[in-house]
């Protein structure tokens, strides 16, 4: 089995390079928004209560398909470089699946500031978003995250064995998924 986690800041193109992945690979996609979207608007006013469920969610599903047989998985992640607590979560995973025999890969995107906030308002991150169709208010959280959090590493700071960082600014995500195939043989 195989996991390629891919990691960047908001609009940086994580899903929709790990949409062109799937497409190439047959490696399923569980993009992010897949467990924050259908209990954002349940539990807007109780933040505690819906991090606990993504988080319940998030576990399950990796614990349930990590046991089986399929080829592997994309996840997708927003990765705050100054808050242990991500690296901790992403260890855990990276933990989990390895001990079931996989082989895990790290693929970490950046893009241009003004160029994410663009990609910010596409059709497809739209499309499979509902907590960004809010333009204002996901442009609002866009800003905010990028002035109190780090989202992408210091060269040097990812140590892992099958790692790669792209810049995708003038990338197509097809081109992207291609050369994470190539680099990592999926």
């Amino acid at each position: 089995m195989k996991l390629v986690i891919i990691i960047g800041p908001h609009a940086v193109g994580k899903m929709t390079v790990g949409q062109e992945l799937a497409k190439e690979t047959g490696l399923k996609l569980f993009h992010n928004h897949m467990t924050i979207d259908p209990i954002s608007e349940l539990f807007s006013s109780s933040p505690q209560e819906f991090d606990r469920l993504k988080e319940l969610f998030r576990h399950e599903i990796f614990d349930a398909f990590s046991k089986t047989d399929e080829y592997g998985m994309i996840f997708t992640f927003m990765w705050r470089f100054d808050c242990p607590e991500d690296e901790d979560y992403i260890e855990n995973i990276e933990k989990l699946f390895l001990e079931r025999g996989a082989e895990v890969y790290f693929v970490e995107l950046s893009a241009d500031f003004d160029l994410r906030i663009e990609r910010n308002k596409t059709e497809n991150r739209l499309l499979n978003k509902s907590t960004k169709r809010n333009i204002v208010q996901s442009e609002k959280f866009f800003r905010e995250t990028e002035n109190k959090y780090r989202l992408n590493s210091i060269d040097g700071e990812i140590k892992k064995e099958n790692y790669l960082r792209i810049n995708n600014s003038n990338l197509s995500p097809q081109k992207v998924a291609t050369m994470i195939k190539e680099k990592f043989e999926l």
